[in-house]
């Protein structure tokens, strides 16, 4: 038997492959099983997504053990097989990619996402009946929860969409993208365009983190934290958010600007911030090297000419619902924020959750090394999304390239708070996950964390001279 294939090897990959295969089967099982997510079947998503969890990760473990000429092969599989069983059916827990192809079917008829509300009269000839199906018996009973009333009477319509009676919150890159996805598809094509287009961009992450982990050096095992992870099969695929783009545009950007192309980095990091804004924090940790500061007004002038479309055909409606959804959700009174509003409530929270986001951009700006920034970004996000304590899941799709690149695996566990947020909606439970995540970053980084880094870290925050290399507490892997 061949060295490579000796017995200590073949079962971990019959046992990496063989767990491939079982996620995707819990996956399409409960893409076709649980239906779509509502108050009174909670419990059952809890328990796939934690099975769903325990899988990836007893997967992921055995490929660590696989020979290394085999790992890219099982990786990419793994991606596929993955990908393609969360599309087996519609979206189940989110109906955002509703609103996404309202607004890619508005915009190739002309008619600014911006302009108007989904329930206006005035484009009510661009409905397509599986976003609007009409009431039954002058209700929307029947069809709930993924379908409620359009607010147009008792003989009027049901709609897909959220929100009905406010304009788009997405900014312009979002936009372009619905516009592309829908550009292919005819109005009545339903949920399954925006899950193809998830897939093809999660697959292309998939393979520029292989390809990064290669020049870098590291085991490219790594990738599959995003190639199999569930979060981003149910996120980016079944689902389908449009943060997937953001995230995918944010690991380029970063990577480009970290391999010394600012110019393209900051296209990037500016198209991934026109996506979804929150991309924005990956940038404090690049500009440690003057340099990449040219990231920043690329960025910034990226950012403003993909508005320039919508400004001119819409005004200053442009910024559709997002100021209402901020408020909405609580981000201006502090309600939102489930750790720091429990310790500081009321309005001060907002300030607090601003205040330790900014010191987290200081501190990742003058740690991170900008020819290796992975940790000082996964800090700064990890630290942001601890902060700001979303509630959506989908948000957590930013952090998980990061981790593939810095190795701080730890962190994954904030995005199974995240997840598990998503489907069983309780603060208090929340609170009790992301201490648990918490804990767990913490334990983590004090085990594999020298001393020498420690001073090399006091020395860096006392401005002291240091050796060349800078950062934050680094990995010592085995691999």
């Amino acid at each position: 038997m061949s060295e490579r294939l000796r017995p200590g090897r073949l079962l971990p990959t019959v046992l990496a492959v063989a767990g491939v295969l079982v996620l995707a089967v819990v996956i399409a099982v409960g893409v076709t099983h649980l239906g779509f997510l509502r108050e009174g079947h909670r419990s059952p998503f809890v328990t796939w997504t934690l099975i769903a969890w325990t899988v990836f990760a007893g997967s992921v473990l055995a490929l660590r053990f696989v020979p290394p000429h085999l790992v890219t092969r099982i990786v990419l599989g793994g991606a596929v097989v993955v990908g393609i069983a969360a599309l087996v059916g519609p979206p189940n827990t989110s109906t955002d990619s509703a609103r996404y192809a309202w607004d890619g079917i508005v915009q190739h008829a002309g008619v600014s996402p911006y302009a108007h509300t989904p329930q206006s009269t005035a484009i009510a000839d661009l409905r397509p009946d599986w976003l609007f199906p009409d009431k039954v018996d002058g209700t929307c009973k029947p069809l709930e929860p993924r379908y409620r009333g359009l607010g147009d009477g008792a003989a009027g319509h049901c709609t897909a969409l959220n929100r009905p009676d406010v304009p788009t919150i997405y900014p312009p890159m979002a936009e372009l993208w619905f516009a592309l996805v829908r550009a292919f598809v005819p109005a009545t094509a339903q949920y399954m365009p925006f899950q193809v287009a998830g897939l093809l961009v999660s697959l292309g992450v998939t393979v520029g983190l292989l390809v990064v982990l290669r020049r870098l050096g590291r085991p490219t095992w790594w990738a599959a934290l995003w190639a199999w992870s569930p979060l981003v099969a149910a996120e980016a695929v079944t689902n389908s958010h449009v943060d997937v783009v953001g995230a995918a545009l944010a690991t380029a950007g970063a990577v480009l600007v970290a391999f010394g192309r600012p110019i393209w980095g900051g296209i990037a990091l500016g198209a991934a911030t026109a996506t979804k804004l929150i991309p924005a924090i990956v940038y404090p940790a690049l500009l440690g090297r003057w340099r990449n500061w040219w990231a920043i007004p690329v960025g910034i002038v990226v950012f403003g000419l993909l508005y320039v479309p919508y400004v001119l055909s819409t005004g200053p409606k442009v910024l559709g619902y997002l100021p209402g959804y901020l408020s909405e959700e609580g981000y201006e009174d502090g309600s939102r924020f489930a750790l720091v509003a429990k310790v500081v409530p009321g309005d001060a929270a907002t300030i607090v959750v601003g205040l330790v986001v900014l010191v987290a951009a200081v501190l990742a700006w003058r740690l991170s090394d900008p020819a290796n920034p992975w940790s000082g970004q996964v800090f700064m996000i990890g630290v942001t999304f601890l902060a700001v304590t979303p509630r959506y899941p989908w948000y957590a799709l930013l952090l998980i390239p990061f981790v593939v690149l810095s190795g701080r695996w730890e962190w994954l566990a904030l995005t199974l708070a995240i997840a598990l947020r998503g489907v069983w909606p309780s603060v208090v439970a929340y609170r009790w996950w992301l201490l648990a995540a918490i804990a767990v970053v913490l334990v983590v980084t004090l085990v594999r964390t020298r001393r020498s880094d420690w001073l090399r870290l006091r020395d860096r925050l006392l401005g002291r001279s240091t050796t060349p290399t800078r950062g934050l507490p680094q990995r010592h892997e085995v691999t």
